[in-house]
């Protein structure tokens, strides 16, 4: 279940495309259900932005976020409906700075859809709030969290250990996809949560923003 919903042009359109032409025909319980599924992907994005908020202390303003993946799916560099613009939309209203890194959209991409009018009527700050970067290394290091919003093969052969030493302590990763090896990163010393489950490494005392000692 990929449970930060979907994305793409091509399907939130057909589906919407299903909802009309049921409404047409009277159709309406029909129309009602199909419209459902495009409520549901919405409260989804929704519910995961707020999950991110809710596990840091209820608040991310003036912390740094590191967002790896902003494609709607693998292996594409589209990111139209993509959910991580929603993921991040909320993240840089609640105030925080933010650290994306995509291993195929072009960072001109991800500035348009963060500034665009339809997501926000303060270009300039978002701007001033997102920090694009070429390696997932330099996007996770000294970040209080990382959100996974897309599938990239890439992200399942990271080195957590690595990124777990150089980020701000307890270190959080919310898995958008759900594709990371959750038992392996807790080990690690992370923790990590979904949509559904929290899995929280067992004697965490470190204050958040606090420095890891090695």
């Amino acid at each position: 279940v990929h449970v930060l919903g979907f994305g793409g042009s091509c399907f939130q359109k057909d589906i919407l495309n299903l909802v009309y032409i049921c409404e047409s025909l009277n159709l309406n319980e029909v129309a009602t259900y199909w419209q459902q599924v495009i409520d549901m992907n919405d409260y989804q994005k929704n519910r995961f932005a707020n999950k991110v908020i809710e596990s840091l202390f209820n608040t991310v303003s003036g912390k740094q976020i590191a967002v790896l993946g902003f494609a709607f799916k693998k292996n594409t560099g589209d990111t139209r409906e993509s959910p991580a613009i929603h993921v991040a939309t909320k993240l840089l209203l609640e105030g925080a700075k933010l650290h994306i890194y995509d291993p195929k959209v072009d960072h001109s991409q991800i500035l348009e859809d963060l500034t665009h009018p339809s997501v926000t009527e303060e270009p300039e700050q978002v701007r001033s709030n997102v920090v694009l970067h070429s390696d997932p290394y330099s996007a996770t290091a000294g970040t209080h969290a990382i959100v996974l919003c897309t599938e990239w093969d890439e992200f399942m052969m990271l080195d957590f250990g690595r990124i777990y030493g150089s980020m701000m302590k307890p270190a959080y990763i919310f898995d958008g996809r759900k594709i990371l090896d959750h038992e392996s990163l807790i080990k690690v010393g992370f923790e990590v949560q979904t949509i559904g489950r929290r899995l929280v490494r067992a004697g965490l005392a470190r204050s958040c923003g606090s420095i890891a000692q090695v």
